[in-house]
């Protein structure tokens, strides 16, 4: 209510606040690692074009597919990339690339450079298929809140090959990663008129970038419309019934169609296997999910020094609605209504007693991304009620 304006003077009247806007997070920033002829090591350097890879890194080199990897994922779209160079592994195959690639913490080696970079979305290790590397790395993502692409074993010479390497120990069961087969033979500028076979995962890197500017992170990087540039060849043709049953395992397969080129024929992650019956049995679900998951948390940090009480709840509830409204209307979700694409829910239910004395507001979120009504559901954690300094 306005303030009764009796007599001369300033006079003041504090507005509540409105709903505060989310920003939905990048998704599609890609992290590399990997051997170069120069450059800072065990350092993350982002980078914004492949001429700045030049710059920093000193381009191609024999032996180096970090460069490759970095070159197809800018031909194929990619935008940004942070990358870090390693130290060349020795003759120890698996326990060398462990202490190169994942390297340690405490002295922020390998993967644990990007421990203090800022957020990635993507990881690369190219070549890289040690089964306790691509373990460790895809804990990496997990904790990060990342998704990994892995190139296909080497070793895997045709599609029976690459069946038995998924069933078998060579490639973590996680929804945080997904594999593509085969290997490609791309354009080699150190070569004029040559190929080289290169590991895929920096071409479909470059993909997901793509197909998350032009339609969203929750539209499969995969179909006739996804062709790869730069690739012109594969090391393995597959076939209708091979690419099938690779898929149904959880492999996802490049393909060459006549007037299309090569393009990616699969969007399963490595839990997407159909005896697993997960929920992120394809890539779009779990990437949409981990960018709700980003973009609603950090959306709602504000939340740490207010009451924890149905006021705050109330705002969370609009803020979000609003947030996941706005994607609805962009496609993101299946259902003709918002109800049946998307909830919302924060209140004394989800948020008890114990946990406002412990000063957290819990609030989950359900979207439906196949089929209306059908929610995959994520927990957020915020801080709230803090009457200090502290950070959330």
């Amino acid at each position: 209510m306005a303030p009764a304006l009796n007599h001369p003077g300033v006079y003041v009247q504090e507005a509540p606040a409105g709903a505060r806007t989310i920003a939905g997070v990048p998704t599609s920033v890609a992290a590399f690692l990997g051997t170069a002829m120069r450059g800072p090591l065990n350092q993350p350097v982002r980078v914004l074009d492949f001429a700045g890879y030049e710059r920093e890194f000193g381009g191609l080199a024999e032996g180096c597919e970090l460069g490759y990897a970095v070159l197809q994922f800018f031909l194929n779209g990619g935008a940004e990339a942070c990358v870090v160079r390693v130290e060349p592994t020795g003759q120890n195959g698996a326990q060398d690339a462990h202490a190169a690639f994942i390297g340690q913490r405490a002295q922020r080696l390998g993967l644990h450079a990007l421990d203090d970079a800022d957020p990635f979305n993507l990881l690369c290790l190219p070549g890289i298929t040690h089964a306790s590397v691509l373990a460790d790395a895809v804990s990496y993502c997990k904790e990060r809140r990342a998704f990994m692409i892995i190139d296909a074993p080497p070793q895997a010479a045709d599609a029976a090959a690459m069946a038995t390497a998924v069933m078998g120990t060579a490639l973590p069961r996680s929804d945080h990663a997904a594999v593509y087969f085969p290997w490609i033979q791309a354009t080699d500028p150190l070569r004029i008129g040559q190929s080289r076979l290169t590991p895929p995962c920096g071409t479909i890197a470059g993909l997901y970038a793509r197909t998350d500017g032009n339609r969203g992170v929750w539209k499969a990087p995969a179909g006739i419309d996804t062709s790869l540039a730069g690739v012109l060849s594969l090391a393995v043709t597959v076939s209708d019934d091979e690419s099938r049953n690779l898929n149904t395992l959880g492999v996802n397969c490049l393909r060459t169609f006549p007037g299309r080129g090569t393009v990616c024929w699969g969007a399963r992650t490595l839990q997407g296997a159909d005896h697993f019956a997960s929920e992120y049995k394809y890539v779009p679900v779990r990437r949409l999910a981990l960018y709700l998951e980003q973009s609603l948390y950090r959306g709602t940090q504000w939340a740490a020094f207010e009451p924890n009480d149905e006021v705050l709840w109330a705002q969370i509830r609009l803020n979000l609605g609003a947030f996941m409204n706005a994607l609805f209307r962009q496609g993101a979700f299946q259902g003709a209504t918002p109800r049946d694409a998307y909830l919302v829910k924060c209140d004394g239910e989800t948020t008890t007693l114990q946990d406002r004395d412990h000063g957290v507001v819990n609030i989950l979120v359900g979207f439906a991304p196949l089929r209306p009504a059908e929610f995959v559901v994520i927990r957020i954690q915020q801080r709230a009620g803090q009457t200090q300094g502290q950070q959330p």
